[in-house]
C-alpha cells in the first residue's frame, strides 16, 4: 500500500516478491518441460545427431562434387567433433573444414592407400604432422566412401590424437556418406533411363504422326490455304511440345492442351468420322504427370479405334478428382484387342504397333510405384478403355 510518498508498504512488497518468484518458477518449469520433451541426455544426443545428418544430406545427394562436399563438410565435422575433416574423390581434395587449412593440399595424398584398397587406415604424426608445434593436425583416420561397389572417395578426420571411438565414428559417417552418394547415382541413373524412354517414345510417335499430319495439311494447301496455315501452326506447336527438352513431368493441363492440337490435326484427316468428347474436372488440371503420358494413349485410341473400322469412331478423354489422386482415362468404341496380347505388351513380352503403351506403363510404375500402372479393359469388337491414376502429390515429382 502506497503512503503517497512513493514508498512501497510491506504488503505491496510481499505481493511483488511473490509475483517475481512465480514468474521465475514458471520460466524454470517451462525450461524443465522443454528438456523433458526431448527425453534423456541420450535421446537429446540422438536427436542432435539426426538433425545434423539431415542438414548434410541434401548437399551429398548432389553426388561427390566439390560444391556439395564443401557445404556438407561443416555438418560432418560437427558429427565427428574432430579438429578438421576433409573429403576427397579419386583425383583431388574436394573440401576441407576446420583448423590447419594448410594441410588441405596433402589430404588426397593421405587418402591414397584407402582409395586403392578400400580399407580404413589411421595415420600418425609421421605421415600427417607439420613443423608447427601449435597445429592440432597431427593424426588422421581415413575411411573409404563407396558407390556402386567401388571406392569413389574418402572421408578424413584430423586431430591431435585419434582414439578408437573416433575411428568407429569416422567409419560410420563414411558409410552414411556412401549411402547418400549411391542415392545420388541412382537419381542420375533414373534420370538417364527416363530420358532414354522419352527418346524411344518420341521415335515411335514421330514417323507415324508426322507423315499423316503433313499429308493432311498438304491436302488443304490448294483448296483451303487459310485452313492449311492454321493446321501447320498447330503441327508446329505440337512438335515443339513433344520434342521439347526439359523436366520429365508436366501438368495435366499442358498435356491436354497438346492433345487438343493432336486431335485438331487428326480431325483434319478423318473429318466427321472422328468424334471426341472431353470430360475433365478443373481441379485436376494442375496435377503433375509424366511428360507424354496421356498423348500416346489418345493416339492409340485413334489408330486402333478408328483406322480399323468403318463409320464414325468415338473417343472419350476424361480426368476426374479421386481424393488424393487424379483418375485419367481414354476410351474408344473401336475394334478392341485380345486381352492376352495387351498383357504381353505391358509385360514387355511382345512387340506391337501400339504407340508407347508399354513405355507409358513402365514410366508410371517407375515414378509412382507398381500400384500406378496402366489398366486396360478391352475385348475383340468391344472397344478399349485405358486408365491410370496419379497421386496429386508425390516425393520428387514436380514440374520445372
Amino acid at each position: 500500500m502506497s503512503n503517497g510518498s512513493g514508498i512501497v508498504g510491506p504488503v505491496s512488497a510481499l505481493v511483488a516478491a511473490t509475483l517475481a518468484v512465480a514468474v521465475v518458477g514458471a520460466l524454470v518449469a517451462r525450461a524443465l518441460l522443454r528438456r523433458r520433451d526431448l527425453g534423456t541426455p541420450a535421446d537429446r544426443a540422438t536427436f542432435a545427431t539426426l538433425h545434423t545428418a539431415s542438414l548434410a544430406a541434401p548437399h551429398l545427394r548432389e553426388g561427390l562434387t566439390a560444391a556439395g562436399a564443401t557445404r556438407a563438410a561443416r555438418h560432418l565435422r560437427t558429427l565427428l567433433g574432430t579438429s578438421a575433416i576433409a573429403l576427397v574423390d579419386t583425383t583431388t581434395t574436394l573440401a576441407w573444414e576446420g583448423a590447419g587449412g594448410r594441410h588441405a593440399p596433402a589430404a588426397h595424398q593421405h587418402a591414397a592407400e584407402v582409395l586403392r584398397t578400400g580399407r580404413t587406415v589411421v595415420l600418425g604424426p609421421t605421415e600427417v604432422a607439420c613443423g608447427d608445434d601449435e597445429c592440432p593436425i597431427r593424426s588422421a583416420v581415413v575411411a573409404p566412401v563407396t558407390g556402386e561397389d567401388r571406392v569413389v572417395g574418402a572421408l578424413l578426420a584430423y586431430g591431435t590424437d585419434i582414439s578408437a571411438s573416433t575411428v568407429r565414428a569416422a567409419d560410420e559417417v563414411a558409410r552414411w556418406v556412401s549411402t547418400q552418394v549411391e542415392l545420388a547415382e541412382l537419381d542420375r541413373s533414373r534420370a538417364r533411363a527416363s530420358e532414354a524412354e522419352l527418346r524411344a517414345l518420341r521415335a515411335q510417335i514421330s514417323p507415324h504422326f508426322i507423315y499423316n499430319s503433313l499429308a493432311a495439311i498438304a491436302s488443304f494447301v490448294r483448296t483451303d490455304p487459310v485452313r492449311a496455315r492454321e493446321l501447320l501452326l498447330e503441327f508446329a506447336d505440337f512438335t515443339r511440345y513433344a520434342f521439347r527438352r526439359g523436366g520429365e513431368f508436366t501438368t495435366l493441363a499442358d498435356e491436354l492442351k497438346n492433345i487438343e492440337r493432336y486431335l485438331v490435326l487428326e480431325q483434319a484427316r478423318f473429318g466427321d468420322r472422328l468424334q471426341v468428347q472431353l470430360i475433365v474436372a478443373p481441379e485436376v488440371l494442375p496435377v503433375a504427370v509424366p511428360f507424354l503420358a496421356v498423348q500416346p494413349l489418345v493416339e492409340n485410341a485413334v489408330r486402333h479405334g478408328l483406322e480399323g473400322r468403318t463409320g464414325t469412331g468415338r473417343i472419350t478423354l476424361g480426368a476426374e478428382d479421386a481424393g488424393s489422386e487424379a483418375y485419367i482415362w481414354v476410351e474408344d468404341d473401336g475394334v478392341g484387342s485380345d486381352p492376352e496380347t495387351i498383357r504381353r505388351i505391358l509385360a514387355g513380352e511382345s512387340e506391337s504397333d501400339s504407340v508407347g503403351m508399354g513405355n507409358v506403363d513402365a514410366r508410371l510404375r517407375q515414378v509412382f510405384g507398381d500400384d500406378y500402372g496402366l489398366v486396360v479393359e478391352t475385348a475383340p469388337g468391344a472397344g478399349t478403355k485405358v486408365s491410370f491414376r496419379v497421386p496429386k502429390f508425390a516425393p520428387g515429382v514436380h514440374v520445372l
